[in-house]
């Protein structure tokens, strides 16, 4: 019945944390899909790993998953493993942001994700195994003025994932929510951030993603990276959602 090819699918996988996913992914063995708009870049890192093909594709565009899922299965693969990675924040006012650049956050961060969710669910049930892992954000603790859309699209990640978790785990289907704090990657520059001031808050990739696997190989369905991050992100379940807000605006994004 399952006659193909096993693949761990990476979307995002031209820079930042995709990457390191796909070379950590790789090194453990996997076959690789990996997905993003830069078809250049998914080439050389393909070309590196040497166990990955390349899928250039916008997964922020109407049925942009139907599309993916058609073409693993042209190519004979199955997904083993769904990285959803791809993602992008602003800063801004919601009064003051570009409405179809906002519409395109809530599309990549929440739509493409949930499909591609929905659609591997039933093989991993009836195979009983596979693993999904969902990049949220430790901004999904709190609402984020500034950052507003963003924020709420990665409290949906984190929720959604949280639900999925407790119901695919009675059927060996292991599901994490990734919560990173800030990281040294593409983000920031993407963001519209003007200046460097969480730098020296932030972690390298590296620790991100290996925290992320080994937390998906244990089904955690909550993995939160850095001592701090954790605090901070605890922190907020017990301070008045009306202070909370205050001081995620006051960061002044």
């Amino acid at each position: 019945m399952f006659s193909s090819r096993p693949v761990a699918l990476i979307t995002g996988a031209s820079a930042g944390l995709g990457v390191e996913f796909a070379r950590q992914l790789s090194a453990r063995g996997h076959r690789l899909v990996l997905v993003a708009r830069r078809l250049d870049r998914l080439e050389v890192l393909a070309d590196e790993l040497g166990n990955a093909r390349a899928v250039a594709m916008d997964l922020a565009a109407p049925g942009a998953a139907a599309r993916l899922l058609a073409d693993v299965a042209q190519a004979g693969e199955h997904i083993e493993l769904l990285v959803n990675n791809a993602g992008f924040g602003l800063r801004g006012l919601v009064a003051e942001l570009d409405a179809a650049k906002l519409r395109e956050m809530i599309d990549l961060n929440i739509g493409t994700p949930t499909d591609l969710c929905r659609a591997v669910a039933p093989q991993m049930i009836a195979r009983r195994s596979g693993g999904i892992l969902n990049v949220a954000s430790t901004a999904a603790f709190q609402p984020g003025p500034g950052m507003a859309v963003y924020f709420a699209t990665k409290a949906f990640v984190l929720s959604f994932t949280e639900a999925l978790h407790e119901e695919l785990k009675p059927h060996g289907v292991k599901v994490t929510a990734l919560c990173p704090g800030p990281t040294r990657t593409e983000f920031g520059s993407v963001a519209g951030f003007t200046s460097d001031r969480f730098d020296k808050l932030s972690m390298d990739s590296a620790p991100v993603v290996e925290a992320g696997l080994k937390g998906l190989d244990r089904n955690r369905a909550i993995v939160i990276t850095g001592s701090l991050n954790k605090i901070l992100a605890q922190s907020t379940r017990f301070a008045p959602r009306s202070l909370v807000r205050r001081i995620a605006g006051a960061l002044k994004f």
